[in-house]
């Protein structure tokens, strides 16, 4: 009895709300941007973090995307403070091919510090499981990079199916003339390869004719076990992004060797003026008959040098890589690419969930955090 007294004194009473962006009150939306920058603080705190006006921006417009919705829970106490939230990315009914993705509900979100181990996270939990079932989502995607969300991630009985390293290099480190020849070998005409190079945007009419064969390589890039539907790029999507990029204010970058109508190769990356000092490096591959043959360096070597030549001011990049990606890693490494952190990405089922959630019932709960 003492010891089911005591957990329940570790309990806060907690309410669970949808945060609708577009109908909150001014007084909503300052308790969330505060919330949202304690977390950030707690979580990232090397990190520059973009404004508040921007932030509310980007949220409200989450409602215009072309293929997912975001709905975002927020977990507040007796008193209205905001504790913890969750949110969740899945795909938008009648969109294309949406029976192949509408199993998949991506998630993310947290706990303050201060609130962790009462409970706060198995009520928002139950809001997960919740919208899984009436949506018919049956697989969730969370990932972690701190300790302790590994530690929880693995206490719902989640498992991890992949990992990635997010590597940071210095533009002041760069070997300017190794990359110039690996760019030249790589774009030797000997290859027979085209190259086509794009500094801004890619025009519409390119880019809806370039979606299918990225994508191909795209779907091609290693995820270990993750269950997934289908890597591919979509021009809605690419679209959306580029409006957003227009607004605030970025360039996209694309480097390409032809093989006839086929991609060799492609390297691209992104500039945000938001974070004017680093390079975003997002995809470099290599179709597999072509692989072994220097052609990865030699994109990555052209597109380092072209978005230096265009923001000479860039002092950082920064690239995500699969940690079984080994070729990759072992270019990025000898470029001067450093490992700045790890992320695991977890899955969990609906039934899963429910057992974990079976032993945090919430009706006891609630019952616990009133006695």
């Amino acid at each position: 009895m003492l010891e089911q007294r005591a957990a329940a004194s570790r309990h806060t009473a907690t309410t669970v709300t949808v945060f609708d962006p577009a109908r909150a009150s001014e007084a909503q939306w300052n308790d969330v941007l505060a919330y949202w920058r304690l977390r950030n603080e707690e979580d990232i705190p090397e990190e520059p973090q973009p404004s508040d006006v921007e932030i509310r921006r980007n949220v409200l417009q989450e409602r215009d995307r072309p293929l997912y919705n975001i709905q975002r829970l927020l977990a507040q106490d007796a008193q209205g403070r905001l504790l913890g939230s969750l949110n969740m990315s899945y795909r938008r009914e009648g969109t294309p091919d949406h029976a192949t993705f509408a199993p998949f509900v991506d998630v993310w979100g947290g706990v303050l510090r201060a609130h962790r181990r009462q409970g706060v996270a198995s009520r928002l939990l139950h809001g997960l499981l919740a919208t899984m079932e009436a949506q018919g989502h049956t697989i969730a995607t969370l990932r972690a990079h701190l300790p302790e969300g590994h530690a929880f991630l693995q206490a719902i009985g989640a498992t991890e199916k992949h990992r990635s390293v997010e590597n940071r290099m210095a533009f002041a480190d760069l070997d300017w003339a190794a990359l110039a020849r690996w760019q030249a070998e790589a774009f030797s005409p000997a290859r027979g390869l085209r190259a086509e190079i794009h500094i801004g945007r890619v025009p519409r009419d390119r880019l809806a004719t370039l979606i299918e064969p990225m994508s191909v390589l795209l779907d091609d890039a290693p995820t270990s076990g993750l269950e997934r539907a289908p890597l591919r790029y979509e021009l809605d999507d690419y679209l959306a992004w580029y409006a957003e990029i227009d607004r605030r204010g970025g360039e996209h970058f694309l480097v390409l060797l032809r093989d006839g109508e086929d991609i060799a190769a492609m390297c691209d990356a992104s500039w945000n003026q938001l974070y004017p000092d680093r390079m975003f490096q997002r995809l470099t591959a290599v179709a597999r008959n072509w692989r072994g043959k220097g052609l990865a360096k030699g994109v990555k070597a052209a597109m380092l040098r072209l978005v230096h030549e265009r923001h000479p001011e860039l002092t950082m990049a920064v690239t995500s890589n699969a940690e079984i990606n080994a070729p990759m890693l072992a270019i990025n490494h000898q470029l001067g690419y450093v490992p700045y952190r790890n992320d695991g990405v977890y899955q969990i089922g609906t039934e899963s969930l429910k057992a974990f959630l079976a032993t945090r019932p919430l009706a006891s709960q609630q019952q616990e955090a009133q006695r």
